[in-house]
């Protein structure tokens, strides 16, 4: 049987007055979601979807929820019929691993959600690509690899360089190399092949992609039991490229009426529609190449770089509320998309990714440094991700960014001045532990002299 842990909640719990949402694996930004249901009225259920947390992210907070309801016996009846207990009215995935657990799931509950016959779709990339290339999608050529002398061969013959390698299911651009090379191609495949993802899974495969060039989006979308979509904000990614890595730099709010949001949008809704996500909140990044929108990869999930109050700001609505009234209040999310199904921008927004070449065990925050960061006119947010005893590695994706930042301003200009303003701090505010003395010499362990 599927085990029920911690007390019940505070408010109505099984049999109350309340609706109840259930949401699976609140890592990450799922943290967010319990806030945005209590807000739309409801109660919420955490669904833990292995015996014990992830040892890779930190626990959810149980606090806000009715109880935590662990997926212990590996029969996933076990696990509905104890959330039945709770008449619950949605199921939503808090992270990337959790989204074939809450299609499963609702598709047991007899609840809105997306077919866990496709969720395959919507999590292995190599799938992915393939169901858009079934329905005619523009999309990038591929390759599912465990072999580099393959994948080198493919690119040669196929592909052309440079091209791409990553893991078939990851997130946070985890592992993904830009290959110029047939050496290189076999570097990234052996960094793949010889590593965990995030999740805590062995990479048996990788895949290989064509490099799709021009400007890349990612579109935040919610999708209501009824079909309807609401577009949450529309960000361009600014990268740059260190190495073989096209390292995330900044994104950027567009302006609603810009004209590549006439590409991106139609493209989006089909994409959608592909993947069989009928139902639910999803990110897509997207590349907007000379022959026009190619899909990089979707997630059936929240935007791992929301922050509700920095999107409520910047944007009119959040992601997180957008997807809590779908799921509890479906008629009003249905009014709201009757009369505007896309986002309207407030001011000019920018998220800073925080970038360091410096490598070692975090010794202290330096409060003074992130003070001068939180003053700089245009800064709204300022969260540090790594705490002392963590490891700093030097930056080559979105998991060892130490620093992100959320700016808001009424001029574009303002925002691009504050930018190179943090890139420059970045590394301030961690002060790192001695590394072993080495000829006599104490260095810090980024090798500059203290």
């Amino acid at each position: 049987m599927s085990a029920v842990r911690g007390p019940a909640g505070p408010t109505s719990g099984a049999g109350g007055d309340r609706p109840v949402a259930v949401i699976v694996d609140a890592y990450s930004a799922g943290k967010f979601l319990p806030a945005a249901c209590q807000r739309q009225g409801a109660d919420v259920v955490h669904l833990q979807s292995t015996p014990e947390f992830l040892s890779s992210v930190p626990p959810p907070d149980l606090r806000p929820y009715l109880a935590n309801v662990v997926h212990a016996s590996g029969d996933w009846r076990d696990t509905a019929a104890a959330l039945a207990a709770y008449a619950p009215v949605a199921v939503l995935a808090g992270q990337e691993s959790a989204v074939p657990a809450a299609d499963t799931v609702a598709g047991l509950l007899g609840l809105p959600g997306n077919p866990a016959g496709t969720s395959a779709l919507r999590r292995d990339k190599f799938r992915m690509i393939d169901a858009l290339r079934a329905a005619g999608l523009h999309c990038a050529r591929q390759l599912r690899s465990a072999d580099p002398e393959e994948v080198v061969s493919w690119a040669g013959r196929e592909a052309g360089y440079p091209v791409v390698v990553k893991p078939l299911s990851s997130a946070s651009t985890d592992g993904v190399s830009i290959c110029r090379d047939p050496a290189e191609v076999r570097a990234a495949v052996a960094a793949v092949l010889g590593s965990t993802d995030i999740f805590g899974r062995r990479n048996t495969e990788i895949l290989a992609q064509s490099f799709l060039a021009g400007d890349e989006y990612v579109v935040d979308v919610v999708r209501g039991a009824g079909g309807e979509r609401h577009v949450c904000g529309i960000w361009r990614y600014e990268k740059a490229m260190i190495g073989a890595k096209r390292v995330y730099d900044r994104d950027l709010l567009i302006d609603p009426g810009s004209p590549e949001v006439a590409e991106l949008v139609p493209y989006l809704d089909a994409v959608l529609d592909a993947l069989d996500i009928r139902f639910g909140a999803a990110h897509a990044e997207i590349m907007l190449t000379p022959a026009g929108p190619a899909l990089v990869e979707v997630g059936a999930r929240v935007n791992g770089l929301i922050d509700p109050g920095f999107h409520d700001l910047c944007l009119d609505g959040n992601q997180a509320d957008l997807l809590a009234m779908a799921a509890v209040r479906p008629q009003e999310f249905r009014r709201r998309n009757a009369a505007e199904a896309r986002y309207r921008k407030r001011r000019e927004a920018m998220v800073v990714h925080g970038r360091t070449s410096r490598a070692g065990i975090v010794a202290r925050i330096d409060e003074e440094a992130l003070a001068r960061i939180a003053a700089l006119d245009t800064v709204r947010l300022v969260v540090p991700r790594l705490a002392v005893g963590d490891r700093m590695r030097p930056t080559t994706d979105l998991l060892s960014s130490p620093l992100r930042v959320f700016l808001a301003a009424d001029r574009p200009q303002d925002l691009i001045a504050d930018h190179r303003r943090i890139q420059q701090l970045t590394d301030d505010v961690f002060q790192l532990a001695p590394a072993p003395v080495a000829g006599g010499t104490d260095l810090v362990a980024g090798g500059s002299r203290r």
